[in-house]
């Protein structure tokens, strides 16, 4: 019997948890089993591994292998832990040195050719690593400039299974792949609309600045045209950069939502949901792992409801939930509020 064990990260919202995965070669039936409360994208990762670990001339073990996610109660989600299965199998075969293995985290999904693709959620998982102490990290290539962002801790890039195995020490020769490309580029700040473009409108303008001022959220009432949106898009504006915490933070929700990121966000965020958004894309939602909603990019910014009264009430109200899992997400922003029709018909109550 041969085992072998290394680290990945778990995220329940933006909250890390460090998974320890084992991986045991046993007598018996050939199979292999990965249990630890996966999820159906991660029970796949048997497939993903296998053709991965061929493709790579790094073939997975025939015999009874046995992948286990700990601590097993805690919920798993997604493709990220593939390269920490993928490994541990080798190294408990003997293909890559163990120790080597043992301390470093791993986070990336394989594709069936064997390299690796972009995974959402790395800034968030690697702050997780560092927090509990483990300053080894290897990650996908398309997203290591968003690993770097988090200090003192080493990141190494790979493009391919082969690579990481021999990153590790394995005695193979290296055999160029190209890299899969990364998801995209955050939106340049320095675009980022400003209050001088507004020409009239001076009461408005102060109650922007007002607001800005202290923190107050808005409620912007007037006929079509009246430049309503035009005022709402310029308050992220005359509010201050970031400070660190909020920079990681904001940083991290937006790899959580799949979008690369190289350098962190230092303004503050602005989102505009189409008022027949549902619940789920304004808090958060989706099947399995959730991804956040338009309320929780906006933290530490703006959110902007135009046409408010069409919104159904249950939008403005709604609680991130799914069925009896709860999943934390920052949502701390200002809110501004708009709406077309007469004050008289209006209840600002509802």
């Amino acid at each position: 019997m041969a085992i072998a064990r290394t680290s990945a990260i778990a995220l329940v919202g933006l909250t890390p948890s460090v998974v320890d995965v084992e991986a045991d070669i046993s007598p018996g039936l050939p199979g292999f089993a990965v249990i630890g409360l996966p999820d159906a994208a991660l029970g796949e990762s048997r497939g993903r591994v296998r053709a991965a670990a061929l493709n790579s001339e790094l073939p997975i073990t025939p015999r009874k292998l046995t992948i286990s996610l700990s601590p097993a109660a805690l919920p798993k989600h997604g493709g990220g832990f593939d390269l920490a299965i993928a490994l541990s199998a080798l190294a408990a075969a003997g293909d890559v040195p163990a120790e080597s293995v043992a301390s470093t985290v791993h986070i990336g999904e394989l594709g069936l050719d064997g390299r690796l693709r972009p995974t959402p959620g790395v800034l968030p998982a690697v702050i997780g690593a560092a927090r509990a102490g483990l300053r080894r990290v290897m990650v996908p290539v398309a997203n290591a400039d968003e690993a770097r962002l988090v200090p003192d801790v080493e990141v190494i890039a790979v493009s391919s299974l082969r690579d990481a195995a021999i990153r590790h020490g394995a005695e193979l020769d290296p055999v160029p792949v190209e890299p899969w490309p990364s998801a995209g580029a955050l939106v340049d700040e320095s675009s980022a609309p400003e209050l001088s473009d507004i020409v009239g409108n001076d009461e408005a303008i102060e109650a922007l600045i007002v607001a800005a001022a202290g923190g107050h959220h808005m409620f912007l009432l007037g006929p079509p045209g009246a430049g309503k949106t035009m005022l709402a898009e310029r308050l992220p504006g005359l509010l201050p950069d970031l400070d660190v915490d909020a920079s990681l933070e904001a940083t991290s929700i937006r790899s959580l939502a799949g979008v690369a990121a190289s350098s962190l966000v230092t303004r503050p965020p602005f989102e505009a949901p189409h008022h027949t958004a549902t619940a789920a894309a304004i808090v958060g939602g989706g099947s399995g792992q959730i991804k956040p909603g338009a309320a929780v990019r906006a933290s530490n910014g703006v959110l902007f409801l135009d046409d408010a009264k069409q919104s159904a009430t249950h939008l403005v109200r709604c609680v991130s939930c799914l069925g009896r899992r709860t999943w934390p997400w920052p949502a701390s922003y200002e809110s501004v509020r708009s709406s077309r029709l007469s004050r008289k018909s209006f209840n600002l109550g509802e």
